[in-house]
């Protein structure tokens, strides 16, 4: 019963944040300040208690204020949209590698400002509040001590993550959708997958129809619905509903009703389909890559066992032919 009421809490403490960041935005009047990757870092931090985005708290802060700032000024300079992309996507995981950190929602707040063409300084200083009012919760709770472990990248998948993000980009771009080039909350889905030491298909279909459902929801409420914070009054429970029915936890889901607040027009109708096309070429892509290293190790244990009955026959052997 206990765990039930923090658990409660938990929701409504992390929704209200939420809308609080909404909120300021409508009497501000300045969309810049919604910033979609805060809602999944404070469901995966406050209420999932990720431990890979735990470790290193300090992370929680730096990552994503410095990742803005860089998206941000990309975003100024007087190159193409697909390219301001493919640099960021690199630059963010070079700076994943550096800081040894699996904190998948700072390669959202990099590419933010890009998509949404941020110009405004209140895009800067919304992330590092909110990012910093994220580590203070989390320090003042402790759940960096209780939660947190030594987080081993996976450079291989890493790699894996750039080349197909940087695949999907000249795929959308050369079809004349550079605008589907990047989805943020799926960029972080899957480099959050290609992490895991398994994933199967079934989950991959579940994390889909959830991205995917997610991204219908804030179009629809956006659509019908005049006020922001009325959206996401409605909306995170509906998200909360979905990923409990489908009995998964994606607290990148939870950015979707705010992407779809303050994506361009030109991306907005059609967000629910390139979140499905997007979700399904990249989970798809993880998919593979975890059914490759499972032969891989199946085929390797076998190697092993081989050698092992070689040494053991070995063993036997050679005492019986010294007693000849």
């Amino acid at each position: 019963m206990k765990f039930l009421a923090n658990k409660i809490v938990e929701y409504l403490t992390g929704f209200i944040l939420i809308l609080i960041m909404v909120q300021a935005a409508s009497l501000l009047h300045d969309s810049e300040i919604i910033l979609p990757e805060i809602a999944a870092l404070t469901v995966g931090l406050w209420i999932y208690h990720e431990a890979n985005w735990l470790d290193r708290s300090f992370n929680l802060f730096l990552l994503p204020s410095v990742t803005a700032i860089i998206g941000f000024g990309i975003n100024l300079l007087e190159i193409s949209y697909t390219i301001k992309i493919c640099l960021m996507i690199a630059i963010m995981v070079f700076l994943l590698v550096v800081t040894r950190s699996a904190l998948a929602p700072s390669l959202a707040t990099g590419l933010l400002p890009i998509i949404v063409n941020a110009s405004k300084y209140s895009f800067i200083i919304a992330i590092v509040v909110f990012a910093f009012i994220e580590m203070i919760v989390v320090k003042g709770r402790k759940l960096d001590q209780n939660y947190a472990k030594k987080t081993k990248l996976n450079y291989r998948a890493m790699l894996l993550f750039l080349v197909s993000s940087l695949i999907w980009v000249a795929i959308v771009t050369l079809a004349g959708k550079p605008l589907m080039a990047a989805i943020p909350p799926v960029f972080v889905v899957f480099f959050e997958t290609l992490q895991k030491p398994m994933y199967s298909a079934e989950m991959a279909l579940k994390q889909i129809a959830a991205l995917t459902l997610s991204a219908l929801i804030g179009v629809l409420a956006c659509t019908v619905i005049d006020s922001n914070v009325v959206v996401a009054l409605i909306t995170l429970p509906l998200v909360f509903g979905v990923l409990h029915l489908l009995k998964v936890k994606i607290p990148a889901a939870y950015a979707f009703p705010l992407l779809a607040m303050i994506v361009p027009p030109a991306v907005f109708s059609g967000l629910p389909l390139s979140a499905l096309i997007a979700s399904s070429y990249f989970l798809g892509i993880a998919c593979l890559y975890h059914l490759f290293k499972k032969k891989n190790n199946k085929n390797l244990k076998l190697m092993r066992s081989y050698a092992d009955t070689i040494l053991l026959f070995r063993n036997f052997i050679l005492p019986l032919k010294s007693k000849k």
